[in-house]
């Protein structure tokens, strides 16, 4: 009886374990999907579902734009529990919290833009709604098939794409505005800034050496540099190696990596962590100015990955950060190399 229960309380503890194998964390996804969808009226299930070749699957970006897919605002109470559902199976705890209060910001933003003017409060209204996130599918869900899905609205798009039981999921983006919320109720309010923290220590932490090498610009880009392109290749390999970083400064830019990956649910975080720390050649390159409340960017670099932030915009207090994977953004390399194998067997 007592093995039994001990028995029963390790398997708990593994189905708990981020450790579980990414395969069940497709699993999860292709079960939620199917249940969102199910709960759909057909009007809805047209907007919210495309052909997996559709191009909108790569169609992404991160202002407050109209949107394909179907928004929150359209959605009932049960059908909001399941999208929400979905989106938690493709994050972490920690990526799922940040998602959350980045679209309960638009909130903040209403009551920053336009809540006090009458003339102007319909039109912000619409425009900063905390209910205009899109949900869409593409192709048809399936743990053998292909296919993938978007959560998207302003300053958070998370793609997914799975091939065969195979799992990619960048670009993974989060941005907030404000990035510190600085009055109100909410004052005190940063969403990304252990993003910031990590970067501004491990920048200040360099001696005048370190520092020549790490920084590439004065002036901070407006913008990141890869913008919201569909793929982006590896930039040049500016700012300082890895190699010429002393040990606590490498944990510290191993702690950025990790604060990027794991906002994605751990299992999946953890494959890609492994195979980044694998392969080596990183570099940390930094613009602008060290001190904080002044525009600055910052970007990690390895063979196959690139992160960025950027907080230059509303007086550096609005940050956008991404995760691009140079081959495997929206499964590129997945359907690379299901064409590559069709021609092989022909």
């Amino acid at each position: 009886m007592i093995r039994s229960i001990r028995n029963l309380l390790l398997v708990s503890l593994l189905a708990l374990s981020p450790t579980l194998r990414a395969h069940e964390a497709v699993q999860q996804m292709v079960d939620t999907a199917k249940w969102f969808l199910t709960a759909l009226t057909p009007e809805q299930k047209a907007k919210a579902t495309f052909e997996f070749t559709a191009e909108e699957r790569e169609n992404w970006h991160f202002i407050p734009r109209e949107r394909k897919g179907l928004p929150i605002k359209e959605m009932t109470q049960e059908q909001r529990l399941l999208a929400h559902a979905l989106l938690n199976t493709g994050l972490s705890n920690t990526g799922y919290m940040k998602a959350t209060t980045i679209m309960s910001l638009e909130e903040v933003l209403y009551t920053i833009e336009g809540a006090a003017d009458e003339s102007k409060r319909e039109a912000t209204r619409e425009k900063r709604n905390p209910e205009r996130y899109f949900f869409s599918i593409f192709g048809e869900p399936s743990p053998t098939g292909t296919w993938g899905w978007r959560v998207e609205g302003h300053h958070l798009s998370q793609n997914f794409m799975i091939k065969d039981g195979q799992l990619r999921v960048t670009p993974s983006f989060f941005g907030t505005n404000p990035g510190e919320v600085r009055s109100g109720q909410r004052a005190g309010t940063r969403v990304l800034g252990k993003e910031e923290d990590l970067g501004r220590t491990l920048v200040k932490s360099l001696t005048d050496d370190q520092w020549k090498k790490a920084l590439v610009d004065t002036t901070a880009p407006k913008e990141m540099v890869t913008e919201a392109k569909h793929h982006v290749n590896p930039l040049s390999p500016e700012g300082i190696s890895d190699a010429d970083l002393t040990a606590p400064q490498k944990e510290n830019l191993n702690a950025i990596i990790h604060e990027f990956l794991f906002r994605i649910r751990p299992e999946i975080a953890e494959e890609n962590w492994k195979t980044l720390q694998a392969e080596g050649g990183l570099h940390f390159a930094w613009a602008g100015e060290r001190e904080k409340g002044l525009p600055h960017y910052y970007r990690v670099q390895g063979k196959s990955f690139l992160l960025e932030y950027d907080n230059t915009q509303n007086d550096a207090n609005h940050v956008h950060t991404v995760w691009r994977e140079f081959s495997q953004d929206f499964g590129t390399d997945l359907l690379q190399a299901h064409v590559e194998a069709a021609h092989s067997a022909k």
